[in-house]
């Protein structure tokens, strides 16, 4: 039959009536590797993907079991460092879990950016017990005034969480507050052996250690300025 005028337009005003009751589809989600509050994972529970075993001379293997970074005792220090270029060097906060598995030293020491310089969080330092920063005007957390004393359960998940603003350096395990040091005029380094985890890593001394659930988060507006109108000594 052939297509007159007429049957071609009721044809055409068909198919627009047609199309418009085709749902609209919702726009593709955009991949995002933050959650709702701004964290970022720095390790999927799986693999060393975004990470390297750091170069410590005689260290231990470093190899992922059970959902967990193992750092296994070396003959001094063994590490991994973060393999990135996009870790955040002031006003931001990292957490993570970590445990003992066996030794008598630090089993997570922590170094971090602040600024231009770096700085490291030692846990169960000197013998098993010290917490605090390395270094803070050429002290050690032995020495130095942010140096304190903390007994460590092996096989006990720790939550350690650092909070690295400008104007000071923070940080808790569990929900202790163990560091809260402004840091204006300070000199703010780091031992020398601790440069292979630069510029974020996580270390053990003779000893062997587990770290999991790592995460990253650049401080909101709001975060900084709670910062500055903190209380010396307030716990948050």
């Amino acid at each position: 039959m052939p297509l007159t005028p007429r049957r071609a337009a009721l044809a055409l005003m068909t198919l627009v009536i047609l199309v418009g009751r085709v749902p609209a589809q919702p726009p593709a989600a955009k991949a995002t590797d933050k959650d709702k509050d701004g964290w970022k994972k720095l390790f999927d529970g799986k693999s060393l993907e975004g990470w390297k075993a750091s170069d410590f001379f005689g260290s231990g293997k470093v190899h992922v079991k059970d959902g967990a970074i193992v750092m296994e005792t070396g003959s001094s220090m063994t590490g991994i460092t973060y393999a990135g270029k996009d870790f955040p060097r002031i006003d931001y906060e990292v957490t993570f879990e970590a445990k003992k598995l066996a030794g008598r030293d630090f089993f997570c020491t922590t170094t971090f950016p602040v600024g231009e310089d770096y700085c490291s969080f030692v846990v169960g330092g000197w013998g098993g017990t010290t917490v605090g920063l390395s270094s803070i005007d050429s002290e050690d957390a032995s020495s130095n005034e942010t140096s304190k004393s903390k007994e460590f359960t092996r096989d006990q998940w720790y939550r350690v969480r650092l909070r690295i603003s400008k104007p000071k350096i923070e940080a808790w395990i569990d929900d202790e507050k163990m560091v809260d040091l402004e840091t204006a005029d300070r000199r703010i380094s780091i031992r020398l052996e601790c440069r292979a985890s630069c510029p974020f890593g996580l270390c053990t001394w003779e000893t062997s250690g587990a770290v999991r659930d790592l995460r990253v988060r650049q401080l909101t507006e709001a975060d900084k300025k709670a910062i500055a109108e903190q209380k010396p000594g307030e716990n948050k």
